[in-house]
């Protein structure tokens, strides 16, 4: 399987994913990867009503991501995996699914969490979560939209001393 974008954006699919990430990500299919939009048969709906045109959207579980990735019989699709959250991105990297770059877009403020820029709130589990992916060479790339500057999310934590 060809990965050719992972990103988190808790908005999931959304005018900036579909008019411009979907673009760059060149692929021809979005992989939601989260399990609990996975059991929520009307955000299902909703996100594949929503893909862009002419892609096709699937929504699935952290279980069968793993498993669809490392199924031979996808190793020529191109796909874009589309995530709320960094604990699952965790999960399927230790599982054995080569995500090399992670594009960080939207994490949206709850209670808890600590703002670390406009679109970017954090809490622990976050911070943790990053710093696991980066010692397992994960490139964090964060930005909310393409023309952004790359900024590792590491460095943005450490300059704005957010786990204080």
């Amino acid at each position: 399987m060809n990965i050719t974008l992972a990103r988190i954006d808790d908005r999931l699919i959304h005018g900036q994913v579909t008019t411009v990430w979907s673009k760059v990500a060149n692929a021809r299919r979005i992989i939601i990867c989260n399990d609990d939009v996975y059991n929520d048969d009307v955000r299902r709906t909703l996100l594949r009503q929503a893909a862009p045109p002419g892609m096709k959207v699937n929504v699935v579980n952290i279980e069968k991501a793993v498993a669809v990735y490392h199924n031979p019989q996808y190793k020529d699709e191109t796909v874009f995996y589309l995530f709320t959250n960094p604990q699952d991105v965790l999960t399927m990297v230790q599982k054995g699914v080569k995500i090399v770059h992670l594009n960080i877009g939207g994490m949206a403020w709850r209670p808890g969490k600590k703002q670390l820029t406009k679109a970017i709130s954090l809490d622990e589990m976050d911070i943790n979560s990053f710093q696991q992916l980066d010692k397992l060479g994960v490139k964090l790339d964060l930005r909310v939209v393409a023309s952004d500057p790359s900024i590792n999310i590491l460095d943005k934590i450490a300059e704005l001393s957010i786990t204080e």
